[in-house]
């Protein structure tokens, strides 16, 4: 079986792991995988674990992506793939419409990957036009459905992104090596109460919700400390700005570290006390959350979205009303005192081989190629 993804880079984000995760599976069973993006970071990883890369700049908001809809179809009528997987909404319409333009009898089975909550509109609409449209939780499955009626319930199917229970496992701590190096580098850790927020500095993400939780945990002497793990867009700095002024006016410079970019998040969950998911709107997975719970540390977060469908199943207590700092800042006070006990194992279908073989017998179900 020969598998084409679209996605518009391999720089960094959910959606790019998910392909990178799929293409290494894909390739340990021998299935010849094939990403085409606009590049990005992650593509010498990609490639190094036996997928194929093809830099085509089909993710930007621009005619120009639309005028390369002739190349991507003479690229799928060379590579003849079984299926062709769109992964995000600009690829999505240049897949779509050069698979369109295939004869009828050339065109590869078409598979979408709903990985968020999108705008409700017509463009957002083409991640509804598959053959198969995956949805990453139940909660998308119900967007899908309450928004994008005229879609065929029977052709979506539920595949929740995944961790590999060899990576992330209660037993893992990270090296001596590693753990030397992160405190050199980042001292004011050390014997602290950290609070790991990852992901990228956006207002989606609830960073600025941080401060309250940061300030009243020092008020009652608890040494919290707030370890931000993820960037800003480039272009997008402003929201950073934003809450760097309004931690230096509360006076809390001194308990937030900001890390930027890192490869090595698995080490960092694990080195933290606790994760928080303060996403303002509902996620749609929550991938950093579930990596966390497999390393067996507590998660509180808002409840709603895929985060509240992970602590629903590992750590009903760590589901929070949105936006309730006050109850957020109350549970860490107890876990501090007390840390909870979470699942020693990861259940199905949150391990990496199931999101894996779900994948293929979607792929099966409409082409049977072996």
């Amino acid at each position: 079986m020969k598998i084409v993804h679209l996605v518009p880079s391999m720089e960094s984000g959910g959606v790019e792991q998910v392909v990178l995760e799929l293409g290494r599976g894909f390739s340990a069973q021998g299935v010849e995988n094939i990403v085409i993006s606009g590049g990005g970071r992650m593509v010498e990883q990609l490639e190094k674990e036996g997928s194929r890369h093809i830099l085509m700049p089909i993710g930007k908001k621009s005619l120009s992506t639309f005028f390369r809809v002739g190349a991507l179809r003479a690229l799928l009528q060379a590579i003849r793939p079984d299926i062709l997987h769109l992964h995000s909404r600009v690829p999505a319409w240049a897949g779509y419409l050069a698979w369109k333009k295939l004869p009828p009898e050339d065109r590869p089975g078409l598979i979408t990957s709903v990985h968020g909550f999108y705008s409700v509109n017509w463009y957002s609409a083409i991640m509804c036009r598959g053959e198969r449209i995956i949805a990453v939780s139940n909660c998308i499955r119900d967007y899908i459905l309450r928004h994008y009626p005229s879609t065929p319930e029977e052709h979506i199917r539920i595949i929740p992104n995944a961790i590999s229970p060899e990576l992330h496992h209660s037993g893992y701590s990270p090296s001596r090596e590693w753990l030397t190096g992160w405190y050199m580098t980042y001292p004011e850790l050390r014997d602290k109460f950290t609070l790991c927020l990852p992901g990228r500095i956006t207002r989606l993400k609830g960073q600025l919700d941080m401060i309250p939780i940061v300030r009243d945990l020092l008020a009652q002497g608890i040494p919290a400390h707030a370890v931000i793990v993820g960037e800003a867009k480039k272009g997008k700095e402003e929201y950073k700005n934003e809450i760097l002024r309004k931690i230096e006016q509360a006076g809390l410079a001194h308990a937030f570290t900001w890390t930027g970019h890192r490869k090595d998040l698995r080490e960092i969950l694990s080195a933290c006390s606790v994760t928080l998911s303060l996403t303002q709107s509902p996620e749609a997975f929550g991938k950093s959350t579930l990596e966390a719970l497999a390393l067996g540390k507590p998660v509180a977060g808002y409840a709603h979205g895929g985060v509240k469908e992970q602590l629903d199943i590992f750590l009903p207590e760590g589901n929070i009303p949105v936006g309730d700092t006050a109850a957020i800042t109350a549970l860490l006070a107890r876990w501090h005192a007390q840390p909870p006990p979470v699942p020693r194992q990861i259940p199905s279908p949150y391990k990496m081989s199931d999101m894996i073989q779900a994948h293929l017998n979607v792929y099966r179900e409409i082409s049977p190629s072996p």
